[in-house]
């Protein structure tokens, strides 16, 4: 839910605005660039728009359609998002999941997304698959098969994700369901886009034909192709896939309806389960994305909320009253929503958030914001303009969504311009223009008393779109014989990618220093690691190292919490700290321009924090309502019992976050004491990532750092690897739990070990990407999960693997057994060639992919560094994910992934599982959610 602008490069901008230099010897100022686009229309209407981009070896397709969720018929809510999801099976000439064999399989990606207006669909591959994936998106374009087999399949696969994202997750109703409900009283927006299991299940064959026909045509898509290739090779290749593509004789149905304005205020209240803290959401409406008043609307926004020293922010979050509050843009063609919401704080009522989120607004209905908000505000916007288009698919996504709801490609850099025109009188005009008490919506979210059901409000709008019959004349496509398809066109030559060299240098104190040079954008991160982490936390004091870390930016002996988070935002930045398992780090990302100042608070966060009884508990409270949410999450709470099942008592078994008796002991003395032994400058390295020279980072480094002392005290040692303990199997029984999650877990090894790449590859066959071999089985052949996969947790010490679903509590059973046959599997049979090859594409693209990006780069030597590997490593680790062999997969299987030393864990409403479970001759322990003891090894 976002504007066009924030939807589309994450926020506004200021398009070539900057901030003044801070010394003579700075660097260049900052500034977006104007995306630099061709575009032409075929005879059929496609619109066609090329960003060339040779700096990259990647190349990003994006196919929009000009129709969304208003459009779905009468009776068939998210009907258009189910709709998406067929767009991967079959066509004339594919099989059905051909577009991952044609993106993940080579090393890319693909996917998709339904808005309200548009559908999208969207891949970025290496460059010399460019040709195939024009074919392709062309294929499923005009030759779309649509069978009962792969509809009925899909439809399930759509449940779960509507089980997964609303009825699993405490606050999906609110978001997903009541938030649009609410908000409009007669125009088709008020569907919820993920729909109904009941309307999915009204759905049938014929609907999804005609659909088809209607929408899917090259006169309401938009096709824009961005990335490494050479236009001549482009316009051929599209006016060879495309051109031949017709239209249907009647023109594409529009809604027509208006919302009206409101004249009234409303509240509505509603229960649900497993709700761990009330909300509220309030709601007004605004013009369409192309309005005038966008622009200052959406500098409003980020007054309001954009960062820890917003007013939404430091009025409910900093003041207690809520463990989460914000603003949210959701800007379309048609009228959209502006809405401000709260996640209360343990104790607080939805009517004193209500009161404190409306007396924020009113603030700037009464009086315009300062020249320092405003700055601050359009500060912030540009360096989020500069790092969405650090990409080819951000510049892709940038324009085709201009286009789609604002009808021009020129609104994604007119948009920007117009942000920086903004005035505070801007500001206060369109606060009191759209933002009136006598108009606004309210939602209060509660929880349900146990055992009740859901409450549902039906707000349905009075202008419904009308059943869509299968136009006549349309052809129902059917697959054509093996021997009769038209294969996909030859990869070209790959393009060679570079991998950057870090430059390491040490400090006369022992701070060790990595530098990075990456100059095609003004931005750089810069982290600071310290080891260490969550893995040193005491017995009873879990989550003392995320809390410390937490607490560096909360204030230090000349700066406030706020004066931190205003300085950095001030200058567009952004600041944080937390802990890994294996380390702590302190974070920042800012233009390269204002670099020197934003360091500054960045060094003095580092050097001079000082642990406020204040803020300590202010970050406890905070915490300990986080808790509270995670916990009535199936797959959070799996994850924290997973952990205690595999690692027990041992460094890696304990919540890293805490849990609540740990956090209500942890003292000033206790985070005093392990800042004392972990931050100091001989056991830190300090990363500095982007648009900056070795000497200049060096120089900043020795200025900010030098003066650092290494205490006499030696290191503190980190914790010993943990020892085998016997697998259990774990129910933990969550009452009207909307799904239910399955993990099945064990040891694995350290990222040292020699079997790391082995790991990471025999792992990205059994479920990494939707072609992996849990994604298979359980969500494309059985529909029984929105997503199946596992991960390899290589730590300092020897970390866990984990594999996972979530499913429909009933086949929670059948989703377990599926998993532990994979792994099984694994380890009993080689994996044919073929097969590996796409798996180890599917690492070498994703890493290529990261380390396009600055913070990518700066997140891949940061973990190297935690983890003790040399940062050599980051050169050949396409060279040792390609070494591994069929063999070595099936030996690795055998060792890491036998099921036998897993265990199992299910969290979910155990009545539902159970007795099937006990049917099979399976005791597992049951264990309450409500009894559940994170605190101790047994969980009991």
């Amino acid at each position: 839910m976002r504007s066009l602008l924030l939807r589309s490069i994450a926020a506004g901008c200021l398009l070539g605005a900057s901030l003044p230099a801070i010394a003579a010897d700075a660097p260049a100022a900052a500034t977006v660039q104007p995306i630099a686009y061709t575009s032409r229309t075929l005879p059929n209407g496609l619109r066609v728009f090329a960003i060339r981009d040779t700096a990259t070896t990647n190349v990003s397709v994006n196919v929009w359609y000009d129709v969304g969720s208003k459009d779905d018929p009468a009776g068939r809510s998210g009907f258009a998002h189910m709709f998406e999801h067929l767009m991967f099976k079959a066509t004339r000439n594919m099989p059905a999941e051909t577009m991952d064999r044609l993106t993940e399989d080579v090393g890319g990606f693909n996917n998709a997304s339904t808005n309200d207006d548009y559908t999208n669909y969207y891949e970025v591959v290496p460059a010399n698959h460019l040709r195939r994936l024009l074919w392709a998106e062309a294929e499923r374009m005009g030759s779309l098969v649509v069978d009962e087999a792969s509809f009925k399949s899909e439809r399930e696969v759509v449940k779960e994700e509507l089980r997964l994202r609303v009825l699993a997750a405490p606050y999906g109703r609110l978001f997903a369901l009541y938030f649009p409900m609410a908000s409009y009283s007669v125009h088709p927006y008020a569907r919820p886009g993920i729909g109904s299991i009941e309307d999915l299940d009204a759905a049938t064959v014929d609907d999804i034909r005609a659909f088809h026909a209607t929408y899917y045509r090259p006169d309401n898509a938009v096709l824009v192709v961005a990335g490494n290739f050479d236009p001549a090779d482009l316009d051929k290749w599209v006016d060879g896939y495309f051109g031949p593509l017709k239209n249907r004789a009647f023109k594409v149905p529009r809604v027509t309806a208006q919302e009206p304005a409101r004249t009234a205020p409303k509240s509505v209240t509603v229960h649900a389960p497993n709700v761990p803290l009330p909300a509220v959401l309030i709601s007004y409406l605004i013009p369409p994305d192309r309005d005038k008043d966008n622009a200052a609307l959406t500098v409003l926004d980020s007054i309001l909320s954009g960062g820890e020293s917003s007013r939404i922010y430091e009025a409910l979050v900093r003041q207690g009253t809520a463990v989460q509050a914000g603003t949210d843009i959701d800007s379309k063609q048609g009228t959209g929503i502006f809405a401000a919401y709260a996640i209360l704080s343990t104790g607080k009522t939805v009517d004193q958030g209500e009161a404190a989120l409306l007396a924020q607004i009113a603030a700037l209905r009464d009086a315009p914001p300062s020249a320092a908000e405003m700055e601050k505000a359009k500060n912030g916007i540009l360096t989020s303009q500069i790092r969405a288009r650090e990409t080819a698919s951000g510049k892709a996504n940038a324009i085709a969504a201009a286009i789609i709801i604002d009808g021009d490609a020129a609104a994604a850099d007119r948009q920007l311009a117009e942000i920086a025109a903004v005035t505070p009188a801007d500001v206060q005009r369109v606060a009191k223009q759209y933002l009136t008490d006598k108009v606004r919506t309210v939602v209060r979210y509660l929880p349900a008393e146990p055992g009740a059901a859901p409450e549902t409000f039906a707000i349905a709008p009075t202008v419904k779109v009308a059943p869509l019959p299968v136009p006549p004349g349309v052809e129902v496509v059917t697959a054509a014989a093996e021997a009769q398809r038209v294969q996909p066109p030859t990869a070209a030559e790959p393009l060679a990618a570079k991998v950057p060299v870090p430059v390491e240098r040490t400090l006369a104190n022992g701070l060790k220093l990595v530098v990075m040079e990456k100059h095609d954008v003004p931005i750089v991160s810069a982290q600071l690691l310290v080891g260490g982490g969550s893995a040193t936390d005491p017995a009873a004091r879990s989550g003392l190292a995320s809390i410390t870390a937490d607490l560096l930016t909360k204030g230090t002996k000349t700066r406030s919490a706020t004066q931190v988070a205003d300085g950095i935002e001030a200058l567009g930045g952004s600041i944080g700290a937390g802990s890994s398992w294996d380390g702590s780090t302190l974070g920042l990302t800012v233009k390269s321009d204002v670099l020197e100042p934003a360091m500054a608070i960045f060094a003095d966060s580092a050097l001079n924090p000082i642990f406020s009884q204040e803020e300590l508990d202010r970050q406890r409270g905070l915490t300990l309502d986080a808790l509270n949410v995670s916990l009535k999450q199936p797959g959070e709470l799996g994850k924290l019992v997973a952990a205690r099942a595999v690692f027990g008592g041992s460094a890696y078994g304990h919540p890293a976050g805490g849990t609540t008796t740990a956090l209500k002991a942890i003292t000033q003395a206790d985070v005093a004491g392990t800042y004392r032994a972990r931050f100091r400058p001989d056991a830190a390295t300090l990363i500095l990532v982007g648009d900056i020279s070795v000497d200049r980072a060096e120089a900043l480094a020795k200025k900010l750092f030098g003066s650092w002392k290494a205490p006499a005290t030696p290191i503190p040692p980190l914790p010993a690897a943990a020892t085998p303990l016997a697998p259990r199997v774990i129910v933990v029984d969550l009452p009207e739990a909307g799904q239910a999650a399955v993990l099945v877990a064990r040891q694995g090894i350290a990222r040292k070990d020699a079997r790391y790449y082995a790991a990471q590859v025999t792992n990205s066959v059994l479920g990494t990407g939707y072609s992996s071999r849990l994604n298979w089985e359980i969500r494309v052949k059985r529909g029984l999960s929105y997503g199946a996969g596992s991960s390899v947790g290589a730590r300092r010490t020897i970390g866990p693997i984990v594999a996972t679903a979530q499913t429909k509590n009933a086949s929670a059973p059948e989703v377990a057994d599926l998993i532990v046959a994979e792994m099984r599997k694994l380890g009993q049979e080689p994996v044919a060639v073929a097969e590996l090859d796409t798996r180890k594409a599917v690492l070498t693209g994703g890493f290529g992919r990261t380390i396009e990006t600055t913070s990518g780069l700066a997140g891949e030597i940061g973990s190297l560094v935690s983890q003790g590997v040399p940062l050599a490593t980051l050169g050949s680790y396409v060279a040792s994910v390609e070494a591994v062999t069929p063999e070595t997969v099936k030996e690795t299987g055998a060792a890491l992934l036998d099921p036998a030393a897993a265990s199992i864990v299910i969290v979910g409403d155990a009545k539902q599982f159970l007795p099937a479970m006990q049917a099979k001759g399976i005791t597992p322990e049951v264990i309450p959610a409500a009894g559940l003891n994170l605190d101790s090894p047994t969980l009991k």
